[in-house]
């Protein structure tokens, strides 16, 4: 690969994660400084259909430079299963990290009276401390509802994000239904809002190391309080158990569906 074509790639990679966070993080910035009325009134739905969009958005933006990673989990699973330059899963992994820090930097400057106003809240990563966790488990369902451990939230982690790298080839798998004319983004976005929807309670589904620690860093600098409360939760549940489980999830789909498909093993 020409250095030109890397750089291109990179810039790629950043700008799309960019996007995501600044579509991502926007709607939980939106949602949560919205007039503050009972836990209740937080829309989980809206939370999970906003990231599913920006999801779609910032792969259609991206794609077709860098292919989209915008997550180091979809690098490191390609480049363990599906030949992607190990050379280039450092650089890529560095450009989603400050895409995503740079995100979190719009969303700050769209919301900044709101977030000042508010005492600064976390509205930039997963986790205890979060919007969601202050919202829904500060209300009167957090007491019969309970909290969930580290050991619970990586679970979800894991699974969530196996079922992300599910989708993600899926959608680009010819053999399979693999979708056509370029509607691959809206599979990926909708698996996340799957994701979002069915498994997202325990851990807040970072399901991408740089969504989750890019915006937490930045978070930290503007002075929201509680993001390393817990630092083993921080940076095991939403960033390694992501890392993990997004090459274990590209194995599990090689043994369960590839050899089935028409052609028989990759």
């Amino acid at each position: 690969m020409k250095q030109n074509g890397l750089t291109g790639e990179l810039v790629a990679e950043f700008f799309g994660t960019l996007v995501l966070i600044l579509l991502g993080d926007g709607v939980v910035a939106n949602v949560g400084l919205a007039p503050r009325l009972a836990a209740p009134a937080y829309n989980w739905n809206t939370i999970t259909i906003g990231w599913a969009f920006a999801v779609i958005v910032a792969v259609y933006i991206a794609g077709g430079v860098s292919g989209a990673h915008i997550n180091p989990a979809v690098t490191i699973a390609l480049a363990v299963k599906r030949g992607f330059p190990w050379g280039k899963v450092g650089p890529y992994i560095v450009a989603q990290m400050l895409g995503a820090f740079a995100g979190a930097l719009c969303v700050y400057l769209v919301y900044r009276d709101g977030l000042v106003a508010a005492g600064m809240p976390n509205v930039w990563s997963t986790g205890p401390g979060s919007v969601f966790g202050s919202a829904f488990w500060g209300g009167a369902g957090g007491e019969a509802t309970g909290s969930y451990s580290l050991i619970t939230a990586g679970i979800a982690e894991f699974f969530g994000t196996m079922v992300l790298l599910w989708g993600v080839l899926a959608s680009g798998d010819e053999r399979n239904l693999g979708l056509k004319n370029n509607m691959g983004p809206f599979l990926v976005g909708f698996t996340v809002l799957a994701v979002g929807l069915s498994l997202g309670g325990p851990s807040g589904y970072s399901i991408n190391p740089a969504r989750d620690l890019g915006p937490r860093i930045f978070g930290t600098i503007v002075g929201t309080q509680g993001l390393w409360d817990d630092p083993a939760y921080a940076l095991i549940v939403p960033v390694l158990i992501p890392a993990i489980a997004g090459a274990i999830g590209i194995f599990v789909y090689d043994w369960f569906i590839t050899p089935f498909l028409p052609g028989g093993n990759k």
